[in-house]
């Protein structure tokens, strides 16, 4: 180590007299003497020499110079970095001398002084250029693992984000669930299902709310792992002895790190609206309205087989009718006697166990001789199963209908000023589909297809 009054008087020759700090690309003059490029420039750009001709002189000896003598010192330069790190060196606050060794036992640079000095006495020490590559490895693996914690992280930010965005996603398909549940069923259900999508909107407030804490968790400790892992990398860039102070405290304080996780929710709600609880409700309020309907024998195709009674259809063998344009020739249909021109009405279709049908309403005055397309637009409103157990709305185009439980009994309500026409699941209490709101522009009958089954319309009292 350079003595401190060597070290002063390199600091002296490596000082630029105009500036007073250490030199900046060092250049010479003719008359020997040195200044910062930047100093003896400025020399030459604004001259304070008192000659008429006002030529540039050195600042120490007033000898007059010129740019041509200007000259880089590298020497000079090279004592000037040697200057730079000999004031970068941390030196013993208790003896001056330069701190070259790390006392393992106690986590510090000490002297060789404090080597021998009682309270170093028998501790393990070594040279600050030994030990110094085996902490920088350390730090340098907890670095990594904290760069995977930080990974780590940032996925589950994103998962959390899914989450939350999945959420929401599945409590708006739950409010539409239950809101169709609800929609068809009139003025006294109403209460119930503010009930219920109150109970979902406390649901998934209190969810989002367990949610987002759960992301702002996750974002602060992102930025404190960020901040710990630039504060390691900054600290990999100092010298031997600045990096090996307090490495030790540092390296278990890093090591301790770790994600705190979140809580793993469940993204299914709590909140359902289970209508077959108010299937006496939904019973009651049907029977009201509820007509009994017979099948009109003028009306029904070749191949279909009527009862007595006139409440049962079912598919047979091809049987000689007398022409007719009120009789249904293209497709397996009948129609029932009732005509609705107002009002409510209510009836119910004992389907079975059958592959293929169709049933609601249509307009009394709709082509039966020819082919048609039963879809609202040519004055049918009616559901229909096709085979593989398939569903659907004869919309235009059609609608797929899914249905938790297969209908055995199915409920048809038809509201005749208010355009609707609904279809219910009688087995569960559950709705259906309803159309579009419609103009009736004539009289309605109750309409039914039989493909490879039979239907049977039970009379209202025997209906519950």
């Amino acid at each position: 180590m350079a003595s401190a009054t060597a070290t002063k008087k390199m600091r002296e020759e490596a000082t630029c007299s105009i500036c007073l700090e250490l030199m900046t690309e060092p250049m010479s003059i003719h008359c020997g003497h040195s200044f910062c490029r930047r100093c003896i420039e400025g020399i030459l750009e604004n001259p304070q020499g008192t000659s008429s001709l006002r030529k540039p002189q050195c600042p120490l000896c007033r000898t007059p110079f010129q740019r041509e003598s200007l000259r880089s010192i590298k020497q000079l330069e090279n004592l000037i970095q040697t200057v730079k790190e000999i004031d970068s060196e941390r030196l013993c606050e208790k003896h001056g001398e330069q701190l070259r060794l790390f006392c393992e036992d106690d986590g510090q640079l000490i002297c060789l002084c404090c080597e021998h000095s009682p309270q170093h006495r028998g501790h393990s020490t070594a040279l600050v250029e030994d030990v110094y590559p085996g902490y920088k490895e350390k730090l340098q693996e907890i670095v990594t693992k904290l760069k995977g914690e930080q990974d780590l992280c940032d996925s589950l930010k994103m998962f959390r984000k899914k989450e939350i965005a999945q959420w929401k996603e599945n409590i708006e398909l739950r409010r539409q669930e239950i809101q169709s549940e609800f929609r068809n069923l009139h003025n006294f259900l109403n209460e119930k299902e503010r009930a219920y999508l109150w109970r979902l909107e406390k649901e998934k407030e209190q969810m989002l709310r367990r949610l987002q804490e759960g992301e702002a968790s996750l974002v602060k400790q992102s930025s404190e792992l960020e901040s710990l892992i630039l504060k390691s990398e900054k600290k990999c860039q100092e010298s031997a002895q600045n990096f090996l102070q307090g490495v030790k405290g540092q390296l278990k304080r890093l090591s301790d790190v770790e994600l705190k996780l979140p809580e793993a929710v469940s993204l299914t709600p709590e909140t359902a609206c289970n209508v077959s609880e108010l299937y006496f409700d939904l019973k009651k309020m049907l029977k009201t309205y509820q007509v009994s309907v017979t099948l009109d024998p003028r009306t029904i195709h070749c191949d279909l087989i009527l009862s007595e009674d006139r409440r049962h259809v079912t598919c047979g063998k091809p049987q000689e009718k007398h022409l007719s344009y009120k009789r249904y020739h293209t497709f397996p249909c009948v129609l029932g006697c009732e005509r609705f021109a107002s009002g409510r009405h209510y009836f119910e279709v004992d389907v079975g166990a059958g592959s293929e049908w169709a049933l609601g309403v249509c307009l009394g005055n709709v082509q039966r001789f020819w082919d048609h397309v039963p879809e609202p637009q040519s004055g049918f409103w009616a559901i229909r199963l096709c085979q593989k157990n398939y569903y659907m709305a004869l919309t235009s185009p059609p609608t797929s209908l899914t249905l938790r439980e297969r209908p055995l009994l199915v409920g048809v309500f038809l509201d005749f000023e208010a355009g609707h026409v609904s279809f219910y699941n009688m087995n569960t209490g559950s709705h259906i589909f309803t159309f579009p709101r419609a103009s009736f522009s004539g009289t309605l009958r109750p309409y039914f297809q039989v493909n490879h089954c039979s239907l049977f319309l039970p009379p209202p009292l025997e209906s519950f």
